[in-house]
């Protein structure tokens, strides 16, 4: 469930914590209040995309901070293998800082990434927006919805599915580039033996490159090197001018004839004989490194030509040579399938089919769990929206099959539905209100709820276009819903926030001739005069207090049954 929001310098929030109970969370608050904010809060710390204009005016940055706790082992196991940390007592804290030229996401201390963000979010809450009931009115949502229902069976025939499906979409991209006529593969395949041809005439050696740059870089500035190296020869070896040899020489046989007289003279003596010895050993190299150096004009210009080689094909195949050759491999292939078309062809062929028996069966896997599901979550539909009063309703969920194939299969999904007695059945998008359809997502979120483990569950005004026994449906509906479920309902009817186990309420002041937007958990005498303001107009009247306290009173009699 999620335990606590804190929220800092984001839009009209200055910063204000709020910590959510089990149960069912109710938040309201006049038009404007800034209500919308906190949803889009949460929604901004799972990933939402982010914009500097968020950032509180004057503020140098924007923190969401959202704590959760999990104490389902499977959801635990599954977020683990997310490779998500996950602190003692299964808490997860996900923390979003917003700077103006970046933000960062944190989980539990660790950086985490968008698709990390997604992946967790999925396992831990359901959000359900002002307008997702729109979704609804298009048909290719229905099938999602439906595959959400079927769940792990359905699941693992959906991987394998798609495995299948690239397979043969692979095979049937191949067998048409085969199809081409006997000019164009002809075209081909002179080009793909030249390419080969061109490749293997180079006798290409990997590493040489880099030996021949060395070997070129070398020679290239051997006229400098050769003037240098002959400088520091003539500086340390022997010679008719004063050098380093001979001034060691000399150091030497000075130190040399005192020795004798004190044993440190003795030590210095030793240190510098070996300082000769190193530096005759050095002229020695020194002296071998110049005769490499020589070399003729031939050599050079072969080395020059070879590495224009090397880098010719380099540039045209590949970064190296190992991806030269690993292309003229690719090419050898292309051309025994050009060379041996027909049979190739007709190996390809064989696999298509092969494949096509396998997408079938699957597909015909899916399709059969699909109806099976789908005469389940019919008739679970039909009792959810008898609950939120549809009178007599009727709700039919069409598979049909389509004569192509996807990754996902061939069924065409679409829920169909008669809201009032003697109207036939008919597509969703052509028959629901708005308020209609905020119901029928209710009812889809409750059904739907029953089969998965997401412990928390956002519903931004899920009340829109309902009033009356209506909103006391849906708030049975809610109150039922959260005996299961951490429920944060945002609502302007009274009705619904009645059934609130906690009560928040969100308001906009002025501080500091700044707007601030802050939210506080209400006690029993306020959550009386929230839902007076709720029910009454203008004025709250002892009267409408009186309503406030009978609703509270109907809703806790109603909770004794969920």
């Amino acid at each position: 469930m999620l335990i606590s929001l804190h929220v800092k310098n984001l839009a009209l929030i200055k910063e204000t914590e709020v910590n959510f109970k089990e149960g069912l969370n109710i938040l309201s608050g006049e038009t404007g209040a800034g209500k919308s904010i906190i949803i889009g809060s949460i929604n901004l710390a799972l990933g939402a995309r982010a914009d500097k204009d968020m950032i509180r005016t004057g503020a140098e940055y924007a923190l969401v901070e959202l704590v959760f706790q999990v104490t389902d082992e499977e959801v635990l196991s599954m977020i683990r293998q997310l490779e998500i940390p996950v602190e003692e007592d299964g808490i997860i804290i996900i923390q979003r800082k917003l700077q103006a030229t970046r933000s960062i996401c944190k989980i539990c201390g660790e950086t985490a990434t968008t698709k990390q963000l997604k992946e967790l979010s999925e396992l831990l809450i359901d959000i359900h927006g002002q307008h997702e009931h729109q979704s609804l009115l298009y048909k290719k949502n229905h099938l999602s919805i439906l595959d959400s229902f079927a769940g792990e069976d359905l699941l693992l025939v959906k991987q394998k599915l798609k495995q299948v499906y690239y397979t043969y979409a692979s095979l049937q991209k191949e067998l048409e580039t085969l199809g081409v006529d006997e000019g164009v593969k002809a075209k081909e395949l002179s080009l793909a033996e030249f390419e080969y041809q061109e490749i293997e005439d180079a006798r290409l050696v990997p590493g040489e490159d880099e030996e021949l740059e060395t070997a070129y870089r070398r020679m290239s500035n051997s006229r400098q090197i050769v003037e240098a190296v002959s400088n520091v020869y003539q500086l340390t070896g022997s010679g008719d001018e004063q050098t380093a040899a001979d001034a060691v020489g000399r150091a030497a046989r000075e130190l040399h004839m005192i020795e004798s007289y004190d044993s440190k003279a003795a030590d210095l003596a030793s240190e510098l004989a070996n300082i000769d010895n190193l530096l005759s050993d050095f002229n020695r190299n020194i002296a071998e490194y110049l005769s490499d150096m020589e070399f003729d004009g031939q050599t050079f210009a072969d080395t020059e030509e070879r590495l224009n080689l090397l880098n010719h094909l380099k540039l045209k195949y590949g970064g190296t040579i190992e991806k030269v050759l690993a292309y003229q491999k690719e090419v050898e292939e292309r051309i025994e399938k050009l060379q041996n078309a027909d049979a190739y062809k007709l190996e390809l062929e064989n696999k298509l089919n092969d494949a096509m028996k396998d997408l079938q069966k699957l597909c015909e896997k899916a399709s059969a769990i699909r109806v099976k599901e789908a005469k389940k979550l019919s008739s679970d539909m039909v009792q959810a929206l008898t609950d939120l009063n549809f009178l007599e309703v009727q709700f039919e969920i069409q598979v049909r099959q389509k004569e192509e194939y996807s990754s996902i299969g061939f069924d065409d999904v679409e829920f169909m539905i008669s809201t009032n007695p003697g109207e036939p059945l008919k597509s969703l998008g052509n028959v629901a209100s708005g308020g209609e359809l905020s119901r029928i997502m209710l009812a889809i979120k409750t059904v739907l709820a029953s089969r998965d483990k997401i412990p928390t569950m956002i519903f931004d005004e899920i009340d829109t276009g309902i009033s009356g026994k209506t909103a006391w449906k849906v708030s049975e509906k809610l109150g039922a819903l959260s005996a299961g479920h951490q429920v944060i309902c945002i609502t302007h009817l009274p009705q619904i926030a009645a059934m609130a186990d906690s009560h928040f309420r969100i308001a906009k002041q002025a501080v500091d001739h700044a707007t601030v937007t802050g939210i506080t958990q209400l006690e029993d005498k306020e959550v009386v005069e929230e839902l007076a303001r709720l029910l009454g107009g203008e004025e709250i009247t002892d009267t409408v207090r009186e309503n406030a306290k009978e609703l509270l009173q109907t809703a806790a009699n109603k909770k004794k049954e969920f």
